[in-house]
């Protein structure tokens, strides 16, 4: 039943005139609006002529969660690597949008959304998960708009489906009117539609597939031949900005909403849309609206740059000063080498340096000492980025090692393995400490070089090592079609033994005190291998999960090669074991790899049993990978392989790095299973957020939190959950993320 219905249902019971009701609903929303305006008068006001001059760089934001008007895009883009998250409804049309702006011209979106009972028995809501791509191929100046091309919903059940081209441009004394015209195709060509203008260029643009997907909630499909194809239609508006943080908008919007409308769920009287928007803080932005002549609508949007932190960077403490030494001819015992001879020296010197990197959080594996040179082994576990770690171990060294050492050779580990050596001059620390310069300086004058397969890698002055944590825990996973957001929460205990350096015997069990996930009965419907589509049954029930236990080995094979190899348990679903081998100079930003996985799915339920029956089932897979890390902190990775249910082909993903540590990146999976039988969703795609916990704090730390964006996890495209691939490891030491980052050696 649609709005208007159920106004005319309580009308009857009420025994009120619809047609008197609908002219107060309308007087008392104009009053709504009119005291609105009136409580915005003060701030108004209280604005001064520079603030009104002062707009806010970032674009007014649409319901979309995207650079618009209200319900229609505009051409504007967020500053590089903006990150909006918005939350906007109305008239049963909840979205929740997260957009990146991946370039300074290049914007992805996600996009979830729930219209309320949208099916034709109108007792279920559908829930949507789609993505758009906007790319401005021209940039605002002084005499020309700014031009952009979008793609909405594109690759999903296409319920939002549309392509634009729109224009937008800056006006008035003090840039303060925003003017958006645009060119709608699919859904923003349903009101006002006229004939395609590309059908000049090919009469197949003049008409567009009907998309029976979008109607009937099947499983979607990528196909371009809807792109920009069928009736178009313009749109446009204006926004008008008084102060530099109050925004009115209005729009002509090109959208019917021809699916909601036929199902009652929407009001469509007007093609007119007001509202207005208030920047409460330079992050957090609302705004209401009238829309369609029928509806109030609210939007909140979040916005956050990963280039800018929470908190103040460098709040930790500062490091110990370098250590100068006299000069020689006046100090000439200083500089003596005959402690070279004695152990007890060499034992209270190997002491001394435990004490002074203990503090820094850097861990000493191995030291070995002559008159003139120090070779320090060490692990980070406090730094994210290694050249810190560097910086602060040199500094210690000039403070704890005699005069007569002048070369550090500092080599750093990774889960045992000897990574990346850093050859650094004491003359250089103590010459540059405060020079202008100085990190540009250093980095030039150091030696940065493989570590190789060192055999004083392989022993450690601490090991063996043992440690156990408890922790609180929250699991959650998202956009189910039955239950929208799942979750359990508990206690997770993880247990890590290291009997020498490169063995690591770990295990993580947790005990789940509250979850929702019995909740969800539905049975796989994949028509291939079920290797992921059953996911939820793993964790299901109150009993303890055991989520990994494994014996692992990390190894140097060889010169720029690292290996590992994983038994046991290995996540939550799969039981085997998992051999890896990479190629990665120090100095090159390409690396290759290759991995091999014998699998066996395990037993949902239980918490040590194998798969019987149905989960009886056993694969090997594997792939070859190439990793590059290109300019501007971006990192590709193409891996080509056989994927958990048998099927071949490849998975692309393309992240951008910044140097706090934060990761935002995309990917997805095309294999030799067809969209058909995939399944919903057509192909394995989703998004990643890393953020490292250092960004929050202010304080130096190496832990970091990803969360995964899947619309659906279904069984095509499948990989193993293998702890400590090689490359994630071993990049942070080798270039280029250690000559980004080497502006934090002297901090």
């Amino acid at each position: 039943m649609g709005g208007s219905a159920i106004a005319i249902k309580i009308c009857e019971d009420l025994g009120v005139n619809f047609a008197e009701f609908r002219n107060i609903q309308r007087a008392v929303k104009w009053r709504l609006i009119t005291l609105f305006l009136y409580l915005c008068a003060p701030a108004l006001q209280a604005q001064t002529l520079a603030d009104a001059a002062n707009i806010a760089a970032r674009p007014h934001l649409s319901f979309n969660g995207t650079p618009g008007l209200l319900d229609m895009p505009s051409a504007f883009a967020m500053p590089d690597a903006d990150m909006a998250l918005t939350i906007g409804g109305f008239g049963g049309n909840v979205r929740g949008t997260l957009a990146f702006q991946v370039l300074p011209n290049l914007t992805g979106v996600f996009r979830y959304s729930q219209v309320r009972d949208f099916d034709r028995d109108g007792d279920r809501d559908r829930f949507d998960r789609s993505f758009d791509l906007i790319y401005q191929f021209r940039p605002e100046t002084a005499r020309w708009p700014a031009i952009a091309v979008g793609l909405r919903d594109f690759g999903g059940t296409g319920l939002f489906e549309s392509e634009y081209l729109v224009a937008s441009k800056t006006l008035g004394p003090r840039r303060q009117f925003e003017a958006t015209l645009g060119l709608g195709w699919g859904r923003l060509a349903s009101q006002g539609g006229f004939k395609n203008p590309l059908g000049i260029l090919a009469s197949e643009f003049e008409t567009r597939p009907v998309n029976e997907v979008a109607i009937d909630d099947g499983t979607g499909e990528f196909e371009i031949d809807r792109f920009f194809r069928g009736d178009a239609a313009a749109f446009g508006g204006l926004v008008w900005r008084p102060t530099g943080r109050l925004a009115f908008v209005a729009e002509y919007s090109s959208d019917a909403y021809e699916l909601e409308a036929e199902r009652g769920l929407i009001d469509i009287n007007s093609s007119y849309n007001f509202g207005v928007s208030y920047q409460v803080s330079s992050n957090l932005s609302v705004s209401a609206a009238y829309l369609y002549g029928s509806e109030i609508g609210v939007r909140v949007s979040y916005v956050l740059n990963p280039k800018v932190p929470a908190q103040a960077s460098g709040i930790e403490p500062g490091p110990q000063p370098v250590q100068s030494r006299p000069d020689r001819r006046s100090a000439p015992q200083v500089w003596s080498t005959t402690w070279v001879q004695s152990p007890a020296t060499q034992n209270a010197l190997q002491q001394a340096v435990i004490a002074a990197l203990a503090p820094e959080g850097l861990l000493l594996e191995y030291l070995r000492l002559s008159a003139t040179e120090a070779h320090v082994t060490l692990r980070n576990r406090r730094f994210g980025r290694s050249a810190q770690a560097v910086g602060r171990s040199a500094r210690a060294l000039t403070r704890t090692l005699p005069a007569s050492v002048e070369t550090f050779h500092i080599t750093l580990t990774e889960q045992g393995m000897a990574t990346t050596r850093v050859t650094v001059k004491r003359s250089d620390l103590e010459e540059l400490e405060f020079a202008p310069d100085n990190a540009w300086q250093s980095y030039v004058r150091a030696d940065i070089s493989d570590a190789g397969d060192q055999p004083n890698a392989r022993r450690s002055i601490t090991a063996p090592r043992f440690r156990f944590a408890a922790t609180g825990y929250v699991e959650s996973s998202v956009f189910d079609p039955d239950q929208p957001f799942t979750f359990d929460a508990g206690v997770r205990g993880t247990l890590r033994f290291e009997p020498r350096p490169g063995w690591v015997l770990a295990t993580s069990v947790r005990q789940p005190l509250y979850s929702n996930r019995d909740n969800i009965n539905r049975v796989s419907n994949s028509v291939i291998q079920t290797v992921r589509s059953e996911q939820d049954d793993f964790n299901r029930g109150n009993g303890p999960k055991l989520d990994r236990l494994t014996l692992a080995h990390y190894f140097r094979p060889g010169r720029n090669l690292y290996g590992r190899v994983t038994a046991g348990y290995l996540e939550i679903a799969y039981a085997g074991v998992s051999g890896e081998i990479l190629w990665k100079p120090t100095t090159s930003r390409l690396a290759l790899g290759v991995e091999v996985n014998a699998v066996h799915q395990r037993e949902p339920g239980d918490v040590f049993a194998l798969g019987e029956g149905q989960f009886d089932y056993d694969v090997l897979t594997g792939h070859a990978s190439a990793y590059y890390a290109m300019e501007n902190g971006f990192h590709a990775q193409v891996d080509v392989g056989r994927y958990l249910a048998g099927d071949w082909g490849s998975t692309f993903t393309l992240s951008r790095e910044f140097r706090n540590g934060w990761q935002v990146g995309a990917f997805f999976t095309l294999t030799d299973v067809s969209f058909d039988d995939f399944g919903e969703g057509s192909f394995d795609k989703g998004i990643f957020v890393t953020i490292p916990t250092s960004w929050g704090t202010g304080q130096p730390s190496r832990q970091e939190r990803t969360s995964t964006i899947r619309p659906i996890l279904r069984d095509g495209g499948a990989r193993v959950s293998v702890d400590n691939r090689l490359y994630d490891l071993v990049r942070e030491d080798s270039d280029p993320l250690l000559s980004d980052s080497w502006g934090r050696f002297w901090r």
